[in-house]
């Protein structure tokens, strides 16, 4: 996923649906440094995890 994409989801006011590798996740929070972002699983709210932004894409309308 394209930085500037995940940046607008995170400030969306809407909830925009969002995977990682096939998983449902809510963005939290880019980090600029190493092209990562800060993302939970929505069943594991919990569970906070670092991953690659390629890994991201944003499914359906």
């Amino acid at each position: 996923m394209d930085r500037d994409r995940a940046q607008e989801i995170i400030d969306a006011i809407t909830m925009i649906n969002v995977k990682y590798h096939g998983f449902p996740v809510y963005l939290k929070e880019i980090n600029d440094e190493n092209e990562t972002a800060v993302v939970f699983p929505l069943d594991e709210m919990h569970h906070e995890q670092e991953v690659d932004l390629n890994g991201l894409y944003e499914e359906g309308p």
